[in-house]
């Protein structure tokens, strides 16, 4: 298994463990968490020499290969540039939940799993090269933010909040994933990096392209989807 691969893994089981391990030390154990993500901050840090220079790090792992899903990694200089921005951000952030929650914060242990669940999943957004694969990490990220901003779930205001941003993004989302099918078919490849070098051209191809640019627009609330973001407020800080 790869760096990526492991990376990802590593992730995923830290965001199981970040639950026993915030109940049990309170807001103490965010630093725990902090750690992990800071640890691979640095992994990723000591690839920069050689992505940087031009190298380009693929992992593949077969999964499906009936439907053209495998679990394809791709680190090039862009990807390479949010991974860093992900982990060393997300360590800072965690770092500051620290000092943001008091210990009595209901329901702070399943905070920082969600937390670190939403990492995972714009980890693996940005890692990957196969589009069928992304569009899954895009839409666990709009389920992990669904649960972000819902997290003080006990107030009206951030339930609404929360179902309001996950109708939008889901349905955004869905324009994406027909999108992304459309490219995919076109292309004869379901690879992003295929698609990108030798993008197909034509009628279909070019909405395909705009229904990708919708979902993108939705979950970055940028206009004309920006009206969820406001609500949005109602989650913590951190996030």
């Amino acid at each position: 298994m790869g760096v990526m691969a492991t990376t990802l893994l590593v992730l995923s089981i830290t965001a199981l463990i970040a639950y026993p391990v915030v109940r049990r030390f309170h807001s103490n154990g965010f630093l725990t968490v902090a750690l992990v993500l800071g640890s691979l901050f640095v992994v990723f840090t000591a690839q920069a020499g050689a992505v940087l220079g031009g190298e380009i790090v693929v992992e593949s792992i077969p999964w499906i290969p009936q439907l053209s899903l495998d679990l394809l990694f791709r680190l090039d200089a862009l990807s390479l540039l949010f991974a860093l921005l992900i982990t060393g951000a997300g360590a800072l952030i965690l770092v500051y939940c620290r000092n943001y929650f008091e210990d009595s914060e209901d329901g702070l242990a399943r905070f920082s799993s969600v937390f670190v669940g939403f990492t995972v999943s714009m980890l693996g957004l940005v890692l990957s090269d196969n589009v069928f694969l992304l569009f899954i990490f895009w839409e666990a990220t709009t389920v992990f933010s669904f649960l972000l901003i819902g997290h003080s779930h006990r107030q009206r205001t951030a339930r609404s909040a929360a179902l309001q941003a996950l109708i939008v993004t889901t349905l955004g989302g869905l324009a994406m994933l027909v999108g992304l099918v459309i490219l995919a078919v076109n292309a004869g490849s379901s690879n992003l990096s295929e698609i990108v070098d030798s993008p197909p051209v034509g009628i279909a191809p070019t909405v395909a392209v705009f229904l990708v640019l919708a979902g993108a627009l939705s979950k970055s609330a940028i206009f004309p989807f920006h009206f969820w973001l406001p609500g949005a407020m109602a989650a913590p800080t951190p996030v």
